[in-house]
């Protein structure tokens, strides 16, 4: 049956909206499990790239959704306002640090929430440049991609207002000294980039990844964050956190930039946000979001029932106490998995907080070159084992591990062994690499 449908989807769907590891044909889903067509059930280390943050089919969010659209399916927010929009923007303001004034504004996606700062924040400066970082993914619309450094979006020539930086990665310090590299990357940027072709008082933001997610799962050295806030803070520059796929509770905290007493004038916020309906969010200084009426709106966003949804997913994270299980669970799958780092010389670092996980693979602990091929080949052989996951990375070798929050110790134990014989399989050559290349992901 799977086999039909993808032959019949593949006829009828355009490429340009796919992106695939392995022949899964989905046809249900709940909690950490999928299902697909065939009756064959999966443990998901992904959650739809960590979209499905409290989990598939939350009965809480399933009721609520089907009361609000019996009520209200829908009314236009832009000029026909309901309570449940107004309800989700002072939880979100509640959550967020900052004793300014705030406001929210809605969307669909982490895309168009990412558009959103593109056009406004220089707006709202006056001034015109922005800064992001090398291997950043902030989405696929014009103005997202224009803030992103990564491969995904290299065949498009975006905005000319962008200047890309490096990201600090620990593990690939471009500047040589990792024991030095904030200082490194702080300096690059001080005395070269705003020295040369960015200058500051021209600077409206500097956008950033507190955890870089699509770049690899890289986690910058906990000075780094502090340092580029005072940046911001001396030269007037707006600091915009991307929290789309690590926010809302997956690093163990609300929102990454709090592991490091971050006050950001920005947060974009989609993905978890509607337990699996489409909805994003920029929490910001009010005078961004206010610089203007109607510049930056779609008919549906912040509709009723993707905010009923939201609301519902805050209040289940705050119930299940999914924040403290993401800490707790997140530190006993890096244990686990270091130990699987020592058994397999292929695993070059593991990195990463809570439950967002990222397992660099090379094929030389020394060299650190890039294992991209064997990578994809793990992901597939995880997926024949019984186990989703997927891979990330520039250099499209870090396997990415986001699975719901409500991921127990039980599921966690499971996977390191799918991961160990999948690890073992490849090292015997009993993954069939010709399958593999089918299926090439990024």
């Amino acid at each position: 049956m799977s086999k039909h449908f993808i032959e019949t989807e593949n006829k009828v769907i355009a490429d340009s909206l796919k992106i695939r590891f392995y022949p899964i044909a989905v046809k249900s889903a709940k909690g950490t499990r999928i299902t697909d067509q065939d009756g064959v059930e999966y443990l998901d280390l992904a959650a739809g790239w960590a979209v499905a943050g409290i989990g598939y089919g939350h009965q809480r969010v399933s009721n609520k959704i089907k009361e609000q659209y019996e009520t209200l399916s829908f009314t236009s927010q832009l000029s026909a306002p309901e309570p449940t929009m107004v309800s989700l923007a002072q939880k979100l303001l509640d959550i967020t640090p900052g004793d300014f004034p705030k406001k929210v504004w809605f969307g669909h996606s982490g895309s168009d929430a990412n558009d959103c700062i593109a056009k406004l924040v220089p707006l709202e400066k006056n001034r015109s440049r922005m800064i992001s970082f090398m291997g950043s993914y902030h989405g696929q619309t014009m103005g997202s991609l224009s803030l992103s450094g990564h491969p995904a979006q290299s065949r498009f020539i975006g905005s000319g207002n962008v200047v890309k930086i490096p990201y600090p990665n620990p593990y690939r310090p471009l500047f040589g000294d990792p024991k030095r590299l904030t200082d490194q990357v702080i300096d690059y940027l001080e005395n070269e980039v705003f020295n040369t072709v960015c200058p500051p008082e021209d600077t409206a933001g500097i956008i950033i990844e507190g955890i870089q997610s699509d770049g690899g799962l890289i986690v910058p050295p906990a000075d780094f964050l502090p340092r580029l806030q005072e940046i911001c803070r001396r030269y007037g520059i707006h600091l915009i956190f991307d929290e789309v796929k690590v926010g809302l509770g997956r690093t163990g905290k609300w929102f990454s930039f709090d592991h490091h007493d971050i006050v950001p004038d920005a947060v974009v916020l989609g993905k978890s946000l509607g337990g699996g309906l489409p909805i994003s969010a920029v929490v910001a200084r009010k005078e961004i979001l206010d610089v203007g009426t109607g510049i930056h709106l779609f008919t549906t966003s912040g509709n009723p029932v993707s905010s009923t949804a939201s609301l519902e997913t805050m209040k289940i994270i705050e119930d299940e106490r999914l924040i403290d299980n993401a800490r707790v669970n997140g530190e006993y799958f890096m244990t686990l998995l270091k130990q699987l780092q020592e058994k397999h010389e292929i695993i070059g670092d593991v990195r990463g907080k809570g439950l967002a996980i990222g397992v660099e693979l090379v094929e030389n602990r020394v060299s650190k070159v890039p294992a991209a091929e064997k990578t994809a080949a793990i992901c597939y052989r995880c997926y024949e084992l019984g186990m989703l996951v997927f891979y990330v990375g520039i250099h499209s070798n870090v396997i990415e591990i986001t699975p719901p929050l409500t991921i127990t110790k039980k599921d966690i134990n499971l996977a390191i062994s799918v991961f160990d014989q999948a690890f073992s399989d490849l090292e015997q050559q009993r993954i069939n690499m010709d399958r593999v290349k089918e299926y090439a992901g990024w």
